[in-house]
């Protein structure tokens, strides 16, 4: 009779304990590798047991101060270095043979980002509760994509998880830098037609008023390049909400023809097209491809399971649709190679490696060095894009200040000489 009435009053007091102090500590491994981190556990000792378990030397533990935290929604996530750091860890306790539940105990106790830690906690109740990694992983889609998930399926059925997640931190490193490069390229023509824009706004709404009440307090007529800047400028005071309401309306139309799937397809089908940043795009598409599919035949992924996952990860619709039309073909008996050629958006030299890394039966090791040739093809394109894009957009800065100050200095001229 005793035991439910000491239940009921043990809950409460459960699920009112305290949250548990959080300790910093720091050591090395057996490398000599300086770790460092946070976790939360009851006692000093706690944390020394869990650090004994992660093989490290020299370690300093010592309690964080209580720090008050505001966690506001939609704030925050997990971002690629968070997931490669943790993919890392994971692999090295892996080998060192802890269980699964306690690496994922570990792990979410050092985190400071929140938001990992409850994905974290998440995946080891599902693992607990006799799940397997990879599904549990695969109900957190907002950290874990299908790609990491198939490769953790694979890392478990052969016994090498430790294995793949080495792989997988070293890909989402090498993606990840990939990107960055394409970011790069981007930053410096952006921000310098924002300026230019923002300069002519500026001269335009301004600047240009007043130049042009003191040239009517002189009198005469305007000289034409004059007259147009004057003209424009007075368009502009006109219209100008108007002019940010069409540009706004512009922006919102084209997000949603992006969102559209056939609108989404055209634009890709003319990006990958186009003369100056096609080639980019596509030397992209290309690195991305051969680092997918060669990390998932490498771990033991079957061939039309890959090119499922690289179609979905490949980003740009026109190359999906190329690998989804070459899944097909496998599927119906025939080789890698004839399809890929078929769709003539990969290079033919990539086809043909591919062909002798399918023929001597070390395509994943074939699909390796394709990548790695070529990202530093994309760094090379990069770097003649910026060197390309530099001098067209200070030339075109130049021209708009240039312009609109001779236009200014034309009519000062013709009254200095009116003068004399």
């Amino acid at each position: 009779m005793a035991g439910p009435a000491a239940a009921a009053k043990t809950a409460p007091a459960q699920a009112a304990a305290p949250k548990l102090p959080v300790w910093t500590w720091e050591g090395k491994t057996k490398a000599g590798e300086i770790k460092k981190g946070e976790m939360e556990a009851a006692d000093e000792a706690a944390v020394l047991q869990r650090l004994r378990a992660m093989q490290l030397q020299n370690v300093k533990v010592k309690k964080r101060a209580m720090q008050i935290r505001f966690k506001l929604p939609g704030i925050g996530g997990v971002t690629n270095r968070d997931l490669v750091i943790f993919t890392r860890q994971f692999a090295t306790m892996i080998d060192a043979g802890l269980p699964l539940v306690q690496c994922l105990d570990i792990l979410a106790g050092q985190l400071d980002n929140l938001a990992f830690r409850d994905v974290l906690s998440k995946v080891k109740t599902k693992v607990e509760s006799g799940s397997t990694l990879a599904d549990a992983l695969g109900e957190q889609p907002q950290v874990f994509d299908q790609l990491y998930v198939q490769l953790v399926a694979a890392g478990e059925i052969g016994g090498i998880l430790d294995t793949i997640l080495n792989r997988l931190a070293v890909y989402i490193e090498k993606n990840e830098k990939l990107k960055g490069k394409v970011k790069s390229a981007m930053v410096y023509p952006s921000v310098v037609l924002v300026v230019a824009v923002g300069v002519t706004v500026v001269l335009l709404l301004f600047v240009t008023p007043t130049f042009e009440k003191m040239f009517k307090d002189f009198g005469g007529a305007m000289p034409a390049p004059t007259q147009v800047v004057i003209d424009i400028s007075k368009f502009m005071q006109a219209y100008f909400i108007y002019m940010v309401i069409g540009v706004a309306a512009v922006v919102v139309a084209f997000r949603a023809y992006l969102k559209w799937p056939k609108g989404r397809e055209q634009f890709d089908a003319f990006s990958i097209r186009t003369p100056i940043f096609g080639p980019l795009i596509r030397k992209v598409a290309v690195a991305r491809f051969t680092r997918t599919l060669g990390t998932m035949i490498s771990s033991g992924v079957p061939i039309l399971d890959g090119l499922e996952v690289v179609a979905k990860t490949a980003g740009n619709k026109t190359v999906e649709k190329a690998i989804r039309y070459t899944k097909e073909k496998i599927s119906e008996g025939k080789t890698i190679v004839q399809p890929l050629a078929e769709t003539k958006v990969f290079p033919p030299m990539v086809v043909q490696m591919i062909g002798v890394g399918e023929a001597t039966g070390a395509m994943d090791q074939m699909l390796t060095k394709i990548a790695d040739f070529y990202d530093d093809e994309v760094d090379a394109a990069v770097a003649a894009l910026t060197s390309l894009i530099e001098p067209v957009m200070m030339v075109f800065l130049g021209g708009v200040v240039g312009g609109f100050l001779v236009a200014m200095y034309l009519p000062i001229f013709s009254i200095a000489g009116a003068i004399k």
